[in-house]
């Protein structure tokens, strides 16, 4: 089992400061945090908002998922700012920036009214949020590279699914290109922009492997909706011997890889992100510690810029530990 993300005892010092002063009998009966996604229906945020969900629990304190069911950058800063300017403040905002520099405006209005957003997945690192809580994405790429070195043994062609633009995803494929740059038998031939669609990369594997024309030899999914779709199409037209590395845990994923289409995955850790995100949020919200908080940049920061709250690579002698469905929003 490889896994990524550990965390400077300095790091969980500071972090574990913030918390240490999350006790009981000074939360307020409408005190809200919000986790706002741009695709709250996958099941990679379901997992998420039990993490919200039960670190708000414990505090006793309110919480709420909001944005669009499906992918859709905009309409999630239009929740965001919904959310922003209720009649009762939210306490604290956790938020995956799908666009960075769209989120960048709506994440600096939060913080001119008095709220504090931490940014969790994926970033929007010229904003004003708090800090970043998330995978270590451009290591995130590397595992998938290096795996995808080893399946091939240095020869053969690839192709990557992605969503260019959005900061986490483009630092995996930046990661995977490093990767591969020390192998240079292998050759990738596309990045497939599925734009938080998975029917782009049903549509786009069917393409590759048209008749008359040669498949690639690989395919690299570094986001969570493309995999299951690539293994359904080679499965259904009979093409075989093809490495698959997918990301994340989702179902879909799990049972091609029961089946023996996809070779592995890059699992996070959302549960993680939106739990302790909350509690870093609730200890911003009631104690308001002084130095340059507005910004994880200052020489005299709270916070960390970044908590890497780790990755592992999935494959058939550790997936057992991934099945558990994460329970539904409520």
């Amino acid at each position: 089992m490889h896994i990524v993300g550990k965390t400077s005892v300095a790091l969980i010092t500071a972090a574990m400061s913030l918390l240490c002063a999350c006790g009981g009998g000074r939360h307020e009966t409408t005190e809200t945090y919000f986790l706002v996604a741009a695709n709250t229906r996958i099941a990679y945020w379901q997992e998420a908002a039990e993490g919200l969900r039960n670190a708000a629990g414990e505090m006793g304190v309110n919480s709420e998922m909001v944005g669009p069911e499906t992918y859709d950058p905009k309409a999630e800063k239009e929740e965001f700012l919904k959310v922003v300017h209720r009649q009762i403040a939210p306490a604290g905002i956790l938020v995956s920036a799908a666009d960075p520099e769209l989120m960048r405006e709506a994440i600096d209005a939060a913080d001119a009214a008095g709220i504090p957003v931490i940014t969790i997945d994926a970033d929007s690192p010229k904003s004003k949020r708090l800090t970043f809580i998330g995978t270590n994405n451009y290591v995130a790429g590397q595992m998938s590279g290096e795996l995808l070195a080893k399946e091939l043994n240095g020869k053969g062609n690839v192709v990557l699914f992605s969503i260019p633009g959005q900061e986490n995803l483009d630092e995996r494929v930046e990661g995977c290109r490093r990767v591969l740059a020390r192998n240079p038998g292998i050759k990738i031939l596309q990045v497939i922009d599925i734009a938080g669609d998975p029917a782009k990369a049903f549509d786009a594997t069917k393409s590759l492997i048209a008749k008359g024309k040669t498949p690639p030899d690989a395919f690299v999914c570094l986001e969570a909706l493309s995999c299951a779709e690539v293994a359904d199409v080679l499965d259904r037209d009979g093409v075989k011997n093809k490495t698959i590395i997918a990301m994340d845990t989702q179902e879909g994923t799990l049972n091609w890889m029961r089946k023996g289409m996809i070779r592995a995955t890059i699992a996070q850790k959302p549960y993680t992100m939106a739990y302790f995100g909350t509690r870093v949020l609730d200890g911003f919200h009631h104690t308001k510690p002084r130095g340059d908080a507005g910004t994880a940049r200052g020489t005299r920061s709270p916070v960390p810029v970044f908590m890497d709250t780790g990755a592992t690579l999935v494959d058939k002698t550790n997936m057992a530990s991934f099945t558990v469905a994460p329970k539904p929003a409520r």
